[in-house]
């Protein structure tokens, strides 16, 4: 299937590090022009300079605030004039939980994981062609939450309900809003974190070994493992591509199964 995204321009928030990194990557070996963002001035920069590619750019501003999104705005604008696919995919989860959160905790929350996707979107949309593509990254926590974190959870689901809202939006023009929610990813710190408790049970010293046990005690689902980074990223590429033009304001869960109900 030829996704044809080598004409595109694409911006992906927070894609300095983790899941947004992978999501750039694999958009740039689609042959795809490819805005990788940070919160701070620099470390974007860095990013496109270890990927070597002359089709990664670097933005940087926190889009946690009006003037840090204004920031990232005028950066892009300065450098092209339109742009295909948004990918809001910064965001961040912080511990805590009834007890003990405050109201300006779940106000922060809401800020990172919701208000800074908002401010993108108000932004960039009247950038966006017909035909365009908004994708947000959620989590599969907004419809199955748990008890910590609530303040996290509530964040998200807020930013899943937008993304229905924006898909009645912006359908007359061709342009398509989507969640992607994806349980636990393998990234390095998950693998840092559950390898510690891994060691301490005895379940293996290298992660293939202890993630059968590392899944089912704390991701149980049916394909017994945990999903790479690319498995999300190759979800992101499918719904930014003309193959996905019918996919519309849907929330797309993956996560092997482990929410298991339709």
């Amino acid at each position: 299937m030829d996704l044809n995204l080598s004409n595109k321009k694409v911006l992906i928030t927070g894609s300095n590090r983790g899941t947004g990194y992978d999501i750039a990557n694999a958009f740039l070996e689609e042959g795809a022009t490819v805005f990788i963002h940070s919160l701070e001035e620099g470390a974007s920069k860095t990013v496109c300079e270890d990927l070597a590619s002359d089709l990664a750019r670097p933005l940087w501003g926190d889009i946690t605030t009006e003037l840090g999104a204004d920031k990232v705005l005028d950066q892009y604008l300065s450098a092209e004039g339109v742009l295909n696919v948004l990918i809001n995919n910064y965001g961040e989860a912080k511990q805590g939980n009834w007890k003990t959160t405050s109201t300006t905790d779940w106000i922060d929350m809401y800020e990172i994981n919701t208000l800074s996707s908002v401010r993108m979107v108000n932004r960039f949309l009247p950038h966006i062609p017909d035909n365009g593509r908004i994708i947000n990254l959620g989590t599969i926590g907004s419809t199955k939450p748990g008890k910590i974190m609530p303040h996290y959870y509530a964040a998200k689901g807020a930013l899943a309900t937008l993304t229905v809202s924006l898909s009645k939006e912006v359908g007359h023009r061709g342009i398509t809003a989507n969640l992607i929610s994806p349980g636990l990813i393998r990234t390095p710190e998950v693998e840092s974190k559950y390898m510690k408790k891994a060691k301490i049970e005895g379940w293996g010293d290298s992660f293939e070994d202890a993630e059968y046990m590392i899944t089912k005690s704390y991701f149980p689902n049916p394909l017994g493992r945990i999903a790479t980074r690319r498995e999300v990223s190759n979800v992101v590429l499918f719904l930014s591509s003309e193959q996905a033009s019918f996919v519309n304001g849907q929330n797309i869960r993956v996560d092997g199964g482990a929410v298991d109900y339709a």
